[in-house]
């Protein structure tokens, strides 16, 4: 069997597991997707040939021999620059930390390994994860695999590209601001951002460690839940991860949403919205409501303030890590990253603990307020179409600022605010680009918006749709 790119995770796991492939097969043929297609949308940094194949053969010998195999046993993943793997360079889409390597493997990654991954190589990202769109000053952008003049997103750039093209069967990303989300959106993808402190960020190069999640991006639903019941062990020496039990996350996705209230906020999220991004908003609706969900009009807060405590945050956190770089390389980083960080400077060491403070009280209203009468919320993941590469690249800096900040919309507060929330595919624009929904859950209620995201693909298969490549 060779068609693995009309399998997803779980499928590749499944015929490994009833040896129908072996996992030198697929992971061959996965490393010669890597190599092909992964060059051309510039979406791969890093290859680890020799490594993966070394893997897969003692995989299959566990297996030959009878012993326990893990629910990812030979599946191939990949996964974003910043998550490091001990030995092995980790450069964070930046030229200061180029040649740099790990010293320690991601708790995540280590997770993924005790269940059986094998992990082909390092994906292309935005410079230290300071991009909406694949922007990289350095290593060139990311190219959108449906039309490659469009961007991917970011900053999980090359984990959209990767698992939209079946190069691998899923990859892990950081989303501090929307990017998982925005490369699963652009990219036709299912892209979950897990609860503040679910996932540990051991050995992950942060960007704002109050507001960095590390989640999956992978073709479905039940996919990203397999890879989130895997990753959300508590890591007990890591004191930001919660210490909160993890759980099957596949379990629940019974396709039955009988009952379940589903929120639609009637203001700010609907701002400004663009009509082909309505229509399939209120298309996926009415699949949720075909499955039995009530759909329910709610309010949305006041969000200036929310927005204003979410940037403060970022921006003087990721100034803080910054500072030495700035101060001695400042020509090694991008314009558009440097003019994204320098703001974090304007702020006082009080205004910072404040926006800190006000976050509980914040997060609260939120609550209160978009769900009020709903057990979670369907939103926009992105309010406007994907943009051009051209559009997000020319002209005065500060322009190009203001324009991608409309690509985190509906993403960035989510963070701030330490909420779940999955992007799931929900069509095409008449230029044939992908569209999606997203739904956002209370704190530690991933299984919800799972088992809606999954109800909804058990009807549609936008998510199933490949790019031609």
């Amino acid at each position: 069997m060779n068609h693995f790119d009309s399998l997803d995770l779980v499928g590749i796991a499944s015929i490994i597991a009833q040896k129908k492939a072996s996992a030198r097969e697929v992971v061959s043929w996965s490393l010669n997707r890597m190599a092909s297609i992964g060059q051309a949308f510039n979406a791969v940094f890093r290859i680890d040939g020799e490594r993966a194949m070394a893997r897969a053969l003692a995989l299959d010998a566990q297996r030959s021999r009878g012993e326990h195999c893990g629910s990812l046993h030979g599946v191939p993943l990949a996964h974003k620059d910043l998550l490091g793997v001990a030995g092995l360079e980790r450069h964070v889409g930046s030229l200061i930390l180029r040649g740099r390597v790990a010293t320690e493997t991601a708790w995540a990654l280590s997770e993924l390994d005790q269940a059986g991954q094998v992990n082909v190589g390092s994906l292309h990202m935005c410079e230290f994860a300071l991009s909406p769109t694949g922007f990289n000053g350095h290593y060139g952008h990311g190219h959108n695999p449906w039309n490659p003049a469009y961007v991917c997103g970011g900053s999980s750039s090359g984990s959209g590209i990767a698992v939209a093209t079946r190069m691998v069967f899923g990859s892990l990303g950081s989303d501090t601001g929307g990017s998982i989300r925005h490369p699963a959106a652009m990219c036709g993808v299912t892209g979950l951002k897990p609860t503040a402190r679910r996932v540990s960020v051991a050995g992950v190069f942060p960007l704002s460690h109050t507001l960095d999640c590390v989640g999956p991006l992978a073709q479905s639903a039940r996919d990203c839940a397999r890879l989130l019941t895997l990753i959300s062990r508590p890591n007990p020496d890591d004191e930001w991860c919660t210490a909160r039990p993890n759980q099957d996350y596949e379990q629940g996705l019974d396709g039955d949403l009988r009952g379940l209230r589903i929120g639609v906020p009637d203001a700010y999220y609907r701002d400004d919205l663009d009509a082909e991004v309505a229509a399939a908003l209120q298309a996926s609706l009415d699949v949720l409501r075909a499955r039995g969900a009530v759909l329910v009009a709610v309010p949305t807060p006041d969000m200036q303030l929310i927005n204003a405590m979410t940037a403060l945050v970022l921006t003087c956190e990721a100034a803080a890590l910054h500072t030495n770089w700035l101060q001695t390389r400042p020509q090694d980083y991008a314009e558009q990253v440097r003019l994204r960080i320098e703001p974090g400077f304007l702020h006082s060491a009080v205004e910072y603990i404040n926006a800190l403070n006000l976050r509980a009280a914040l997060t609260q209203n939120y609550l209160q307020t978009c769900f009020s009468g709903c057990d979670l919320i369907h939103i926009p993941t992105l309010t406007v179409q994907t943009p051009t590469i051209e559009a997000t690249t020319t002209g005065d800096a500060q322009a190009v600022l203001k324009s991608i900040g409309h690509i985190t919309h509906a993403n960035r507060a989510i963070n701030y605010l330490g909420l779940p929330a999955i992007s799931v595919p929900a069509g095409f624009s008449s230029i044939g680009m992908p569209l999606a929904f997203q739904l956002v859950g209370r704190p530690f209620e991933e299984d919800l918006i799972l088992k809606v995201a999954d109800a909804y693909q058990r009807e549609t298969d936008w998510h199933q749709r490949r790019p031609p490549v």
